[in-house]
């Protein structure tokens, strides 16, 4: 039986999937004109998947000698550009020995140790394979510096003797669009150079996330072999949790069948996707874990914390760094700047936080009420003490300054209903705000499973600025009215040098929005 993959090429014996070579549907277009072009992505979106499918399918039609191959072997080689050829060249072998027919395999290659050893052994097979030649560079960004370098402009210089006596078509695939390569990976000082080593290059496509309509193609699989339904709210959230991003559609869904274990008789559910979902943010599996990792990168932090505090960003050098983060697949490919899905904000606001809730003595259980629903008054008022406390020392040490007293509030929040309910965050950049929306399940009086809602909207009032209360209301009827909810609270954190002291300054007190809905107002 077939099975959701979440590690390495999905396999069509083996794995529910969506057809790799629907992807790509330019791909085998742009083959067919001899033409050099780049695939970029994401991590774990299913490149190798695709790229691996078609040149299975390129040979299998008789037309072409096609095959993929990592250039991944060649990062030790650092700056070593002859080693680095001659790792890519024993990877190609190692990898025709196994994709290939005899007849189409490499010949020996001539002079392994010299100048230019990729382009020549690259001439050499395109001379004796009986078909024109197709290869699928993946993980080119792998390499480094002048390796980088030397293989690049190897490719483009043998570009004009194809496809007789070079490859017809070279199609190199990293995370990034090739006029962003650099030296290492996330961005050194010195770029590939003032002309590009690549500039033959037809085309750059872009491998996207699933459709919510593949989405449930993909779950629809597991039903046809499993008998197992997902109830259509199931579907909507799953869709609406990833956006669609491959690793996490087919995590969420081994999640559910394999974790979780679901038994196959029962409908999976719209609960059964929000615990599986709580479970991916809390384990931080190896692709979670790797995204958290560049959290740190001083390029990842100016494009995230504008959106994470919803401040204007700085435009020094943004648009590039932009690039980069959305390439990282950490912001969504379209304006307006976001980030990709509810599940990544999880995981980079619980990374964020770590600290904070690690300090968050206060008991969960002291936040329930005797009916079962959540006392946001309680934690409101605990987290003012908190803050008093503690405040100014954690604000301080977050390594997002801008949205240190959002985030300090989110950590102590998650701490306290973590397990009995989820927050969903809401940010963007020029937004001046951050929106909070607490879920939280309890069975009402006469048996009924209900879920309780509470909105906060934080804001902060820094140096030069006016009072954001007028603003903050209005924003958050707009909230409000969204939700269908009749009530709220706004919390304004005050980092003005010339503030009272943080003791004398956190109070909380009750308003009226304009729209006449009343407000729980928390200055700290």
């Amino acid at each position: 039986m077939r099975r959701f993959n979440t590690a390495g090429p999905c396999r069509p014996d083996l794995h529910y999937m969506v057809p790799a070579l629907s992807r790509l549907p330019e791909a085998s277009r742009l083959v067919a004109q001899d033409a050099y072009f780049v695939v970029h992505a994401p991590p774990q979106t299913g490149k190798t998947t695709a790229l691996r499918a078609l040149a299975t399918e390129l040979t299998a039609s008789g037309q072409y000698t096609a095959l993929h191959f990592s250039g991944e072997v060649g990062e030790a080689a650092g700056d070593d550009y002859r080693a680095a050829d001659r790792s890519v060249l024993q990877e190609i072998r190692d990898r025709a020995e196994v994709a290939l027919p005899e007849e189409l395999r490499p010949p020996a290659w001539p002079e392994p140790a010299a100048e230019n050893a990729l382009r020549r052994a690259l001439s050499a097979w395109a001379r004796a394979s009986p078909r024109p030649l197709v290869l699928f560079f993946d993980e080119i960004d792998a390499l480094r510096g002048p390796s980088l370098i030397s293989v690049l402009r190897q490719l483009r210089a043998g570009f004009g003797d194809r496809p007789e006596v070079f490859p017809a078509s070279v199609v190199l695939c990293g995370l990034r669009d090739v006029r962003d390569y650099r030296v290492a990976s996330g961005g050194g000082p010195d770029r590939l150079g003032s002309a590009s080593p690549f500039n033959v290059k037809v085309k750059s496509l872009r491998l996207g996330d699933f459709t919510a309509d593949e989405v449930d193609d993909l779950y629809q699989q597991h039903t046809d072999e499993t008998g197992q339904a997902f109830t259509e709210d199931a579907l909507a959230r799953a869709f609406e949790l990833t956006g669609g991003q491959p690793w996490l559609v087919n995590a969420l869904a081994r999640e559910i069948v394999e974790e979780i274990a679901v038994p196959p008789i029962e409908t999976i559910a719209l609960d059964h996707v929000e615990q599986a979902k709580e479970r991916l943010v809390l384990a931080r599996a190896t692709h979670l874990d790797s995204l958290a990792a560049t959290l740190a990168q001083p390029r990842v932090r100016r494009v995230l914390e504008p959106v994470l505090a919803g401040t204007v960003v700085n435009l020094d050098a943004y648009d590039d760094d932009l690039s980069y983060v959305r390439d990282l697949g950490l912001i969504a490919p379209t304006n307006p700047v976001r980030i990709a899905n509810p599940i990544y904000q999880e995981v980079i606001a619980r990374v964020l936080t770590d600290g904070v809730e690690a300090v968050v003595l206060a008991d969960p259980r002291a936040f329930v009420l005797p009916d079962g629903r959540f006392d946001l008054a309680t934690m409101l008022d605990e987290f003012a003490r908190f803050w008093v406390e503690n405040g100014e020392i954690l604000a301080s040490g977050r390594r997002y300054p801008e949205a240190a007293c959002q985030l300090v509030l989110m950590g102590f929040l998650q701490r306290v209903v973590n397990g009995g309910g989820y927050v969903e965050r809401e940010y963007g950049i020029g937004r001046g705000r951050i929106d909070l929306l607490i879920r939280w399940a309890h069975t009402a009086a006469d048996g009924r499973r209900e879920v309780q809602r509470e909105a906060l909207e934080l804001k902060v009032r820094r140096e030069r600025e006016t009072d954001p209360l007028p603003r903050g209301l209005l924003q958050l009827d707009g909230y409000l009215e969204r939700l269908g909810l009749d009530r709220g609270t706004l919390v304004i954190f005050d980092t003005r040098p010339d503030a009272a002291p943080i003791a004398e300054r956190t109070a909380i007190t009750t308003v009226t929005s304009p729209a006449g809905r009343p407000v729980t107002l928390l200055r700290a």
